[in-house]
């Protein structure tokens, strides 16, 4: 029997997630020096979650290609308007 579509796990474990556990923030008040070892544990401040995009290898080898023949392009270019 095959599962319908509707039900399948596309990638919902790879989104990022908004909230943090209770631990998750105390390790990062940590990290930030914000973190007193008798501090309560409730009422904790809030943290800023900092989301990070993943940029393939490929892409970025094309990006400083093309970044680079635009470079040339516009210094030929600025060369060419000042000898005009």
């Amino acid at each position: 029997m095959s599962l319908h579509p509707s039900l399948k796990i596309d990638s919902a474990g790879a989104q990022q997630r908004t909230v943090l556990t209770r631990i998750e923030r105390i390790k990062d008040l940590m990290k930030k020096d914000l973190w007193g070892d008798g501090q309560a544990v409730t009422r904790l401040p809030k943290t800023k979650i900092i989301k990070v995009k993943t940029v393939s290898k490929e892409k970025k080898e094309d990006e400083t290609e093309e970044g680079e023949v635009k470079a040339e392009s516009t210094e030929e270019t600025q060369e060419e308007s000042k000898k005009k």
